[in-house]
């Protein structure tokens, strides 16, 4: 079995562990597949997205619908915007986490997202936004 193939079986069969949804909680949501253990990182994937910090002027000409869609879903800080290195055609699944005071996943040090305890087959994935990015959000 060529290498590249064998190394996809693997991800699929261990790495998979989400699925995007419809979350009654907020719009679109992740949600476990399976069990997902505690410690593990359900997001994790062969290849780790990366953000580029953008100036919020450098995108000042571009077109409205655009602007907004760029601000109501990449992170946004005081004069920059963060977007995935790869665009916006190709998403990580992390961008679709809804806000939870009692979140069932938070970002380690490194960046990446494990679960701070078992979560169930078919429960909604959470982080607190407030912990995650600094700041205090109302919705």
């Amino acid at each position: 079995m060529p290498k590249l193939k064998a190394k996809l079986l693997k991800h699929l069969k261990s790495e998979i562990y989400c699925k995007i949804g419809v979350s009654k909680i907020h719009g679109v949501g992740v949600f476990a597949l399976r069990e997902i253990p505690k410690g593990a990182t359900p997001l994790r994937g062969p290849r780790q997205q990366r953000e580029i910090k953008i100036k919020i002027k450098e995108i000042d000409a571009f077109p409205k619908p655009l602007k907004n869609y760029i601000n109501g879903f990449c992170f946004v800080d005081e004069d920059a915007i963060f977007i995935p290195s790869d665009g916006l055609n190709a998403m990580d699944m992390a961008a679709y986490l809804n806000h939870s005071k009692t979140p069932n996943l938070r970002f380690r040090k490194d960046g990446i997202l494990v679960a701070v305890k078992k979560i169930r087959s078919g429960a909604e994935l959470f982080i607190d936004y407030d912990v995650s990015f600094g700041e205090t959000h109302y919705f």
